[in-house]
């Protein structure tokens, strides 16, 4: 199901990841574009970037799906493992800059792995 055509919901959203490094939730996507596209189309627009390698996803606090920037990962492959950070107080999620090693397991193929870490961001534990 990858996406070829660069339409004009997938070049909104793109765009939307364009603007920061920091993971954003699919509630607040849906809050910045409800007036550009409806939720249907950000969820199915989401999925196909996930799909393709571009984005990553995660669950957050309360069971909130997060989305973020993959780094070399394809539509065949998500290779980009890494932790996420959430602040407590602010609520601000970002990708962490370290590569975790997911140990194999025997007679188990892994097929993702969440590591969340939460805590007070820097603006916050100042």
């Amino acid at each position: 199901m990858g996406i070829i055509r660069k339409t004009q919901s997938v070049e909104t959203l793109l765009n939307e990841f364009q603007k920061s490094s920091e993971a954003i939730s699919a509630i607040e996507l849906i809050e910045r574009l409800n007036s550009k596209m409806n939720k249907t189309t950000i969820y199915r627009v989401l999925d196909r970037l996930e799909d393709d390698g571009i984005l990553h996803s995660f669950l957050g606090t309360n069971g909130i799906k997060w989305y973020a920037k993959c780094n070399n990962c394809s539509k065949t492959e998500h290779t980009d493992k890494h932790p996420h950070f959430q602040c407590v107080d602010c609520g601000k999620v970002d990708c962490l800059p370290f590569h975790v090693k997911i140990p194999t397991i025997p007679n188990r193929k892994i097929l993702f792995s969440q590591i969340l870490i939460q805590g007070r961001c820097e603006l916050c534990s100042s």
